[in-house]
């Protein structure tokens, strides 16, 4: 219960597009670098705002805009299928899933929370050696949703996007 108490309260007091350009890889390294997005068309007013801070970040690294390649799923469980097969391409550095799923009055947010999340890892254990990366907002409520797609909490699309470029350029 105290982490979870913590992670909200990280998440309520943190702006997801803060980030620390110098600590990111320089242009030069990420210019030629091939990335996707996979987003979810079901709460599209959401969605696409996060696919705009994703996009928009990873041109103002540096990313070339052909060298991003958008994919677009009917929902969030739709997800994994779409984000496995372009990580399955071995032609990409990194694969973002953005998804939002708003907790409503059955146990349906439950379940695609649950097999979105197991799904994203899943995919990350594989030998694809391509990380995929989880921007799928998981709120209670449509506002928070807002806040975390461009409002007071930043952009979550954001957020992947840098932890792509990060991830993908791992120096092992």
């Amino acid at each position: 219960m105290a982490f979870l108490i913590q992670f909200i309260m990280a998440t309520k007091y943190k702006n997801l597009s803060d980030y620390d350009v110098d600590a990111m890889p320089s242009s030069e390294i990420v210019e030629n670098q091939s990335y996707a997005i996979v987003v979810a068309d079901w709460n599209s007013e959401i969605t696409f705002a996060l696919l705009d801070g994703a996009i928009d970040t990873f041109l103002q690294q540096g990313v070339k805009s052909e060298n991003i390649k958008v994919v677009h799923v009917p929902g969030a469980f739709e997800l994994t299928y779409a984000a496995n097969k372009l990580a399955s391409l071995q032609k990409y550095r990194a694969v973002i899933t953005l998804g939002c799923v708003i907790q409503g009055d059955t146990p349906h947010f439950d379940y695609v929370c649950q097999g979105v999340t197991y799904g994203v890892a899943k995919i990350n254990a594989s030998d694809y050696m391509c990380p995929v990366i989880f921007g799928v907002l998981t709120t209670n409520t449509l506002q928070q949703s807002l806040d975390r797609a461009g409002g007071i909490h930043g952009n979550k699309g954001t957020e992947a996007a840098v932890t792509a470029i990060k991830m993908a350029n791992i120096v092992w």
